[in-house]
């Protein structure tokens, strides 16, 4: 006997005898009088009906509201194809079957060799249909998977990228004789002005993601400090021309080591903190170093970096000067005594004022802190 079955529905016994005798070496053959029985056969044995045979014309249940009623069941008839069964010729009777989600409609007195084909097209249209389905939803759930390893490997190389940047800036820190507290500040305040200038000026182009990537890259910034000598990077007085010279090499040479660590960052990463490190002494007017870069020449990485670096210097202990107090400090950078910024930089620092001031307060209440517990 045959996997599949065919619903037959009609009122009239002979014309379901008649289509029986059609499929009944293809088909196991369901019969149902009336619409309402057709839908409780349908319910009970949707997975094993290879088509729907109705009748347009019936007592209280008719076959236009049995599509109705399909389509109201979950979509019935877009898993199982329906061919309506019709003396009615008419335009407007197959145009009502079709609107109403019939695969085709067969006209009354039916030919048993045209009515065996059309069926097995129709329903060789809807199993290929539910086979590429089928195929979407597997290769779909591949993909997930796939996905979300791929997101997995992502967020691996990340926390690799933050921690060989973290551990180098770190090393920097140290040999500066800089509070641990200057990265957290320096990232601090480039992502407090980059949230700013991300929601106030589009056109820069910034996003959640570069945010993210330009506050952790901005630790990079100071790496080649690690080729200055002592004797100049911490020398307490005023640096001779050649020393200022060799101390402005930090940023190509900050550049060079980071491309030997190339291989081991995530390329976006890398190409920012090149970028970073080599640009963070520009100026907008084009009087920094070292490629005396002018207005938008310079990435909005390096500007945003260069305020916070130059910010951080002022509200800081180094070994040549005391720190500012924060209305000082701010007051020096937007009078241009530090250098001249972009005007969109200093609308952003200006708004930030607030939320940079809390940050130094807070990291100088939790650096004294710390340096009680040691005593």
């Amino acid at each position: 006997m045959a996997d599949r079955s065919i619903l037959i529905v009609d009122d009239n016994e002979i014309n379901r005898g008649i289509l029986g005798e059609i499929f009944k070496d293809k088909y196991n053959i369901i019969e149902a009088g009336d619409g309402n029985e057709a839908m409780k056969e349908m319910v009970a044995r949707k997975d094993e009906l290879a088509a729907i045979l109705l009748d347009i014309v019936m007592p209280e249940m008719d076959g236009y509201a049995v599509l109705e009623a399909m389509q109201a069941k979950d979509n019935l008839n877009d898993t199982i194809p329906v061919l309506m069964i019709t003396a009615d010729t008419s335009t407007e009777a197959e145009r009502t079957s079709y609107q109403k989600g019939a695969a085709d409609v067969i006209h009354k007195p039916f030919d048993p060799i045209i009515i065996d084909r059309r069926v097995t097209r129709t329903v060789e249209l809807y199993d290929n249909k539910r086979h590429l389905e089928n195929q979407v939803d597997d290769q779909t759930r591949v993909l997930k998977k796939q996905f979300l390893y791929l997101k997995k490997q992502e967020e691996k190389l990340k926390s690799s990228n933050e921690k060989v940047i973290d551990t180098i800036a770190t090393i920097i820190e140290f040999r500066s004789n800089e509070s641990s507290y200057h990265l957290k500040r320096i990232k601090g305040f480039v992502r407090i002005m980059a949230l700013t200038a991300m929601n106030n000026y589009p056109e820069l182009g910034l996003n959640a993601h570069l945010v993210d990537i330009i506050t952790l890259a901005s630790a990079m910034h100071d790496i080649g400090k690690i080729s200055v000598p002592d004797s100049i990077l911490l020398k307490p007085g005023r640096l001779s021309n050649e020393e200022f010279e060799v101390m402005k090499s930090h940023t190509t040479r900050g550049c060079e080591i980071i491309e030997r660590i190339k291989e081991i960052q995530d390329k976006e990463y890398y190409d920012i903190c090149i970028d970073i490190t080599r640009h963070h002494h520009e100026r907008y007017d084009g009087g920094g170093y070292p490629d005396g870069l002018k207005g938008d020449e310079n990435s909005i990485a390096a500007q945003l970096t260069a305020v916070a670096d130059v910010y951080d210097a002022l509200v800081s202990d180094r070994v040549y000067k005391a720190a500012y107090p924060l209305d000082k400090a701010y007051e020096m950078i937007k009078g241009g005594e530090c250098g001249v910024f972009s005007p969109k930089v200093m609308a952003c620092f200006e708004f930030a004022r607030p939320d940079m001031e809390k940050l130094v307060i807070q990291t100088k209440e939790a650096e004294a802190a710390e340096k009680n517990m040691q005593r």
